[in-house]
């Protein structure tokens, strides 16, 4: 059901982190390790299963919308999960950004 705005105390902008900001170069992470850090959360980070399964269903369209700057690898078993990383060439858009001035304070 929508809430007014004015039941809110605060609001804060819906600013996501591109793939080059969030990922390490040389790592590749699972769908639940990617939505950890996109709450600023380290991969491992122990949190309960309904905290998880929100930020799963936050990181699945992350992932899609990012999928350009983004590898998948094969997962190593049949009950494993899918690995995903940086593309090798991701950070270039970022990094002429952040060159130019324009990267994102409060990442």
């Amino acid at each position: 059901m929508p809430e007014p705005r004015s039941a809110f105390e605060e609001t804060f902008p819906c600013d996501f982190y591109e793939p080059a900001e969030l990922f390490e170069p040389d790592l590749l992470y699972t769908i639940p390790e990617i939505g950890r850090l996109l709450q600023g959360l380290d991969p491992d980070a122990e949190i309960d299963a309904d905290t998880e399964a929100v930020l799963i269903d936050w990181a699945i369209p992350w992932v899609m919308v990012h999928g350009d700057d983004m590898v998948v690898a094969e997962p190593p078993t049949d009950d494993a999960p899918g690995y995903y990383g940086l593309a090798e060439d991701a950070g270039d858009a970022t990094d002429a950004a952040d060159a130019a001035g324009d990267d994102v304070e409060g990442r």
